[in-house]
């Protein structure tokens, strides 16, 4: 299948094979720039420079007995995430949402107000007039100077499109490899499923759930495996990966396949975003697989207390708006009822808003009345 367009192309023209698997050669200069899929700058500021040492394109990743185990907590600047869905460098979570939820838009916060080192961003499949209004406007020249972004719209070929998808992990692996912790944020899974899905079925292959051919079940682990934890002594990727579920129908075949792969799914619901509080978070919905592992007692403590009182309010929500709840009831849900406006603010946060993992506890643990946090023993 043609990388582009086959215009022009015809019997007689001149084929060159090329030898061995395609390799791409970054360099630190690469941060601030633009490029597609076969790794040329597509941004307007001349060709970019060749590294020293190459990295293939299609990459397997680190033997499993030989990683390390994941990090500390990673800091992404997002209160709900940094509170509720503790993510640690190395891990790889998914990003699950309809169309028009805010994917982008938190995808954006992660890129700008995340405490990793580098951030590799593949938008694939994306629509062509959102690239410059993703880098002017949600990226920023801040967030833009230490980030490298892979591109690929959507009239592209779907060789393109899957072909982002690999070269966005390949540079992201090239910063690991010198011992960064690299943040990996991919826009979206799904896409690059719907161009492997076409490349599949014109080879030949039978469709299944969906259309779906086998080899996309298959490569979609090859793919997010490449993230993670790199072995020892080395950097790690922490993935983000963004998962358009069609319909709003979280158990559709790619959204149920890939998380089963990841650490962790962060669930974002168009009925929290109509009624006007974004990021639109479904908490009770999202899991982080490294909590509670990841944090102290006191903070474990912290967040179930505040998980429960959610989910009391969640499971009467309909007849406390029917108006059916009788106060003193359920001490517990009266508590909820107490508390809810403040946790909905807690959860609330602007575009430019940034809250670290300590100004996050302190802002949940004051909504109870701790004024001090952590506490003095």
């Amino acid at each position: 299948m043609p990388f582009g367009s086959i215009d022009g192309v015809g019997l007689g023209c001149r084929a060159l094979v090329s030898d061995g698997q395609p390799s791409v050669f970054p360099t630190d200069a690469w941060l601030g720039r633009v490029i597609n899929a076969l790794g040329e700058p597509v941004d307007g500021k001349g060709p970019l420079p060749k590294g020293p040492r190459g990295v293939p394109v299609r990459n397997n990743p680190p033997s499993a007995h030989a990683r390390a185990r994941v990090g500390e907590k990673l800091d992404l600047g997002i209160r709900a995430i940094n509170a509720f869905l503790t993510c640690c460098r190395g891990q790889r979570m998914g990003i699950f949402a309809g169309s028009g939820v805010g994917k982008s838009s938190v995808m954006s916060m992660l890129a700008r107000f995340s405490a990793a080192e580098v951030a590799v961003i593949g938008l694939i499949g994306e629509r062509g007039r959102e690239l410059q209004e993703f880098i002017t406007e949600d990226l920023g020249e801040e967030g833009l100077a230490r980030s490298i972004v892979v591109c690929a719209t959507s009239d592209e070929a779907p060789l393109m499109r899957r072909q982002a998808a690999y070269m966005t992990m390949a540079v992201a692996e090239h910063f690991r490899d010198q011992g960064r912790d690299v943040l990996c944020m991919m826009d979206s899974v799904t896409r690059f499923a719907m161009a492997q899905r076409e490349i599949g079925l014109s080879a030949g292959e039978p469709p299944t759930t969906k259309g779906y051919p086998p080899t996309v079940f298959a490569e979609l682990p090859r793919l997010l495996e490449r993230a993670g934890p790199g072995v020892a002594g080395s950097g790690s990727i922490t993935g983000l990966f963004t998962v358009l579920v069609e319909g709003d129908d979280h158990n559709e075949p790619i959204a149920d396949a890939v998380r089963g792969i990841l650490d962790g799914h962060i669930v974002l619901e168009r009925q929290i975003g109509e009624r006007g509080r974004y990021p639109a978070i479904n908490i009770l919905r999202s899991v982080s697989r490294t909590m509670p592992g990841c944090n102290a007692p006191i903070e474990n403590e912290l967040v179930n207390h505040a998980r429960r009182l959610m989910s009391s309010y969640d499971n009467m929500a309909e007849m406390i708006r029917l108006g059916a709840y009788r106060k003193g009831t359920d001490p517990q849900v009266d508590e909820a009822i107490h508390y809810q406006p403040a946790l909905e603010a807690f959860l609330k946060q602007g575009k430019r808003e940034a809250t670290n993992l300590d100004e996050s506890y302190a802002m949940l643990a004051a909504i109870f009345g701790i004024e001090q946090w952590p506490p003095q023993e």
